[in-house]
């Protein structure tokens, strides 16, 4: 059995780890959820979806302040973690080590052991620190994915943009969905996929 370690925090964009968890199922892929508090607050926000919907879609949930879960480590076995979205706050604790939480020790445990990390950040402009934040992950290992949307893929709704971006994240860990419309291939329907208008 594969597993995959689904951190959701406090940034915008909290549907992206939401939808993560809703095509994991499924997939032959155990999903092992760590949720922020501020995370909580952002569902609130932003959708109208309860916290215990989102923990009821993972295999496994932890609180996240519980640094003795089997995700904080490097022994409990997993294909890696994503963490979508994630803060600044949580990537700056990553960057530096500084794991005072599950999210942030689970995401180091990754790191340590060599297995892959995904971070959709989401926060624009960027600042020096960010970035220099972003580069000493990349340089550990992580891969650095800010969920932008695909127009190729001629999306309709804020759903399309979703799926597509999840989609295409789930990619990195070579997990199969069909959330994502690729350029140049042929659609489900039979239809060919549709290519991008000449700019004018």
């Amino acid at each position: 059995m594969k597993r995959l370690i689904v951190g959701i925090t406090g940034a915008s964009g909290v549907a992206f780890g939401v939808r993560i968890l809703e095509a994991l199922a499924g997939t032959g892929v155990e999903s092992h959820l760590v949720m922020s508090k501020p995370a909580e607050v952002t569902l609130a926000h932003e959708t109208n979806l309860k916290v215990a919907y989102v923990r009821g879609l993972a295999d496994s949930d932890y609180a996240h302040g519980d640094i003795g879960a089997a995700i904080a480590s490097g022994s409990f076995k997993t294909i890696g973690m994503i963490v979508a979205p994630c803060s600044i706050k949580t990537l700056s604790e990553i960057a530096t080590g500084a794991t005072g939480n599950l999210v942030s020790r689970a995401a180091d445990v990754v790191l340590k052991e060599r297995r892959r990390l995904v971070l959709m950040v989401r926060e624009t402009p960027l600042h020096a620190g960010h970035l220099r934040a972003m580069l000493a992950l990349a340089e550990l290992g992580a891969i650095i994915a800010p969920p932008m949307p695909a127009f190729y893929a001629a999306p309709a709704t804020v759903e399309d943009i979703v799926d597509h971006t999840v989609g295409r994240a789930l990619d990195l860990f070579d997990i199969e969905s069909d959330l994502v419309r690729r350029w140049r291939e042929p659609a489900d329907t039979g239809e060919p996929t549709r290519t991008a208008r000449p700019s004018r």
